[in-house]
C-alpha cells in the first residue's frame, strides 16, 4: 500500500481510503449485512489501508456502531478514524455532544479526524462559532485533526481564518472522472495550501465500475434516483467504460481499479470507495502500486472532453 501524508506535515494515510456510508443501513441495498461491511473493513486494514471514513449521519450512528466491531478486531493504533459532524449539530454545544456520541459509538477515546459534513445554509450557525468548538475538542485532545466536506473556496478560507492553534487538514468532496467541478477552484487550492483532497464517490456510485449497463441498473435508495444511472448516461458513458477495460486488461486491473488511480494523479488526493464485502475491498486496493502511464492519461481525457452527459 502507498502512504500519503493528510495535508502538509500531515500523518500519513493510505492512499486508498475506505468509505463506511454503506454499512448505514439498508439505503445501499438489501444484500446490505452489518457483518460483511465489519469484515470488507478489516480486510482493507490487512491489506495496508488504514483511513476509514464515515459519519454520524450515516444511519443515524450506525455505520460508527458497525466500525467499532473492526476497530476492536484489528486493533485501534491500525486504523486512522475519520468522522463528520453532521450539518445540523454545527452549533458549539451540539458539536460537543455528537463529538462525545461518536466516541462512543466507536468504542475510542480520540477521532483522528472530525470533519464539518457540510456548510449550514439553513439554521445559519456562523462559521466562527463552528470551528472554535472544534478547536476545542482539538484541544482537549477528543480530536486530532480537524477537516471539512464539501466546501467551496470561500468556506475553506473562512473556516482557516477562525483557527488559532491548527489548521484544516483536508477537505472532503464528491470527486470522480464525470463529476470534476472541484478541479475549477478547489483542487488547485488545497494544492497550494496543502490541505489534502479527500474524494467521495470516487467510482461516481459504481457507474465507473462497469457493472451497470441500461439492463442492469442499481435498485437502491441511494442510487435509484441518481441523475448518472440515466439511460442517456449509461449510454454516453459507454465508450469511457470501453476504454478503462482496455487500459485494465494492459495492467491486468478492473475498471474501477482504473478510475480509482486516474484520481490518485493528483498526488495529495486520496479516494475513499465505499465497501460492503471483503472482495471490494480486495479490488479497491489494488488500485494503489502503480500509476497510469501519460499516454493512457491523454487517451481518457481525450474521451472526458468529448462525453456530454444529461445535464444533472
Amino acid at each position: 500500500m502507498d502512504y500519503i501524508a493528510l495535508g502538509r506535515g500531515g500523518p500519513r494515510v493510505s492512499a486508498i481510503g475506505v468509505g463506511m456510508w454503506q454499512a448505514g443501513g439498508k439505503a445501499w441495498g438489501a444484500d446490505v449485512r452489518d457483518a460483511d461491511c465489519r469484515k470488507a473493513m478489516e480486510r482493507a486494514v490487512e491489506l495496508g489501508i488504514n483511513l476509514v471514513d464515515t459519519a454520524e449521519a450515516y444511519g443515524d450512528g450506525h455505520s460508527e456502531q458497525v466500525m467499532s466491531g473492526a476497530i476492536k478486531n484489528v486493533g485501534r493504533d491500525n486504523v486512522f478514524i475519520a468522522t463528520k459532524v453532521g450539518g445540523w449539530h454545527l452549533r458549539a454545544e451540539d458539536v460537543e455532544k455528537a463529538c462525545a456520541a461518536s466516541l462512543k459509538r466507536l468504542g475510542v477515546r480520540e477521532i483522528d479526524l472530525y470533519q464539518v459534513h457540510w456548510p449550514d445554509p439553513w439554521s445559519q450557525v456562523p462559521l466562527r462559532e463552528t470551528m472554535k468548538a472544534l478547536e476545542g475538542l482539538h484541544w482537549a485532545g477528543k480530536i486530532r485533526h480537524i477537516g471539512v466536506s464539501n466546501f467551496a473556496v470561500r468556506d475553506l478560507k473562512e473556516a482557516r481564518s477562525h483557527l488559532s492553534r491548527t489548521d484544516i487538514a483536508s477537505n472532503q468532496v464528491q470527486y470522480n472522472m464525470l463529476q470534476r467541478n472541484v478541479e475549477t477552484e478547489v483542487l488547485p487550492f488545497c494544492r497550494r495550501e496543502g490541505i489534502a483532497i479527500l474524494a467521495w464517490s470516487p467510482l461516481g456510485k459504481g457507474i465507473l465500475s462497469g457493472k451497470y449497463h441500461n439492463g442492469k441498473r442499481p435498485k437502491d435508495r441511494v442510487r435509484t434516483d441518481e441523475d448518472l444511472f440515466k439511460p442517456a448516461n449509461i449510454r454516453a458513458t459507454a465508450p469511457l467504460i470501453r476504454e478503462l477495460r482496455r487500459i485494465g486488461r494492459a495492467h491486468r486491473k478492473t475498471p474501477a481499479q482504473v478510475a480509482l488511480t486516474w484520481l490518485r494523479r493528483h498526488r495529495h488526493v486520496s479516494p475513499i470507495p465505499g465497501v460492503k464485502r471483503p472482495g471490494q475491498a480486495e479490488e479497491n486496493a489494488g488500485a494503489a502500486g502503480w500509476f497510469l502511464g501519460s499516454g493512457e492519461v491523454r487517451r481518457i481525457d481525450a474521451i472526458l472532453r468529448r462525453l456530454r452527459l444529461d445535464t444533472f
